[in-house]
This record gives structure tokens, C-alpha cells and sequence, in this order.
């Protein structure tokens, strides 16, 4: 029994080192990437109320269009995505992080983090490998139906939306998640 539960995690514990290091062979094209990128901002405006607005007011936008996870008890997730300043992609970047615990399956979600200050900006910029929770902490926006975003109520450094196939999602942490620049 000891054996087929070790069989089973084979495979999480394959992608979490998949995860945790970069291979360009993997990697998406700049201008995949960038097409993703305006997907998922045109998703985030057309979905969540006074997204525009909020945008306009970020220094910054890092944007994850697909990130995977998937685990058997040990699970590993990976995505890459680009940081935009004035509405242009300044760099490209990728996430990883991994995990132990009660898990099993995969799925795919998309990430937003805007920086709303200068200073949080810049120390992500300076960063060779910015990881949260340690480097830094991004609050997590939760709004329910109705609600609209705003640079009034929400007052955080650095600010974090995820979305699945059905919308933003709630309940989810980035803790742990480690953002690298890419060579792209």
C-alpha cells in the first residue's frame, strides 16, 4: 500500500520540480504571451465593475493569463505572464510554487497583481526573485455581486485578482508563489 501511495505522487512531485525550474523549451513566445496577457485584461474589465478605473491608477500590471496546478498530495503550479507599465509590456516573467497536502487534480487560473505605489513597483523591479509572502504581500481583492472596485476603498501597496473559468475566484492565497523575470 506504502508503494502505490508513492506510485501516486510520483507524478505531482515531477511537476512541482517542473514548477520550481524554468526550461525556455516550455516556454511561450513573447507574443503568445502578450495576446494572453490582453485576453485576460479584457476579461477583467468586461467582468468586474470600475476594473478600468482601477487600472489606469496602477503603476503597474503583472499579468498571468494561464497558470497550472495539479497535485497528488504534493502538487506544483507554473504559468507565465508579463509585466506592463503604461499599457506596454516592459518584461516577462514567470510563477512558480508548490505544495503539500490534501489535493488531487489540476486546473488552470488566471492572475492579476497591480502595484498601485511606485515603491512596490520598483523593489518588485530590483528583485531577482520576488516571492510572496517574504518580499512582499499582495491583498487578495474580494468583491461580491454589485460591488465595484475602487481606488477610494482599496487602499493596499499591491493588489491581486483570481480568476477560473467561471470568474473572479475567492478564498485563494499567493503565498508562497514565486515570481522570475524571463529572457524573453
Amino acid at each position: 500500500m506504502k508503494i502505490f501511495h508513492s506510485f501516486l505522487r510520483l507524478p505531482a512531485f515531477l511537476l512541482a520540480l517542473f514548477a520550481m525550474s524554468y526550461s525556455p523549451a516550455w516556454a511561450g513566445s513573447a507574443a503568445e504571451i502578450d495576446a494572453g496577457v490582453n485576453d485576460t485584461l479584457a476579461r477583467f474589465s468586461r467582468e468586474v465593475a470600475g476594473a478600468d478605473n482601477f487600472l489606469k491608477s496602477a503603476k503597474g500590471a503583472l499579468v498571468f493569463p494561464k497558470v497550472y496546478k495539479a497535485g497528488i498530495g504534493i502538487g506544483g503550479e507554473y504559468g507565465e505572464g508579463a509585466l506592463r507599465i503604461g499599457g506596454k509590456t516592459v518584461a516577462y516573467y514567470s510563477t512558480a510554487a508548490a505544495s503539500i497536502g490534501f489535493q488531487l487534480g489540476a486546473q488552470a487560473k488566471s492572475i492579476i497583481i497591480l502595484f498601485m505605489e511606485d515603491g512596490a513597483l520598483q523593489k518588485f523591479r530590483d528583485s531577482e526573485g520576488w516571492k510572496v509572502g517574504v518580499d512582499g504581500s499582495v491583498a487578495l481583492v474580494d468583491i461580491g455581486a454589485g460591488k465595484e472596485l475602487s481606488t477610494q476603498t482599496i487602499k493596499d501597496p499591491i493588489v491581486g485578482f483570481i480568476f477560473d473559468q467561471k470568474g473572479l475566484m475567492y478564498n485563494l492565497t499567493l503565498e508562497g508563489s514565486k515570481f522570475t523575470k524571463l529572457n524573453k
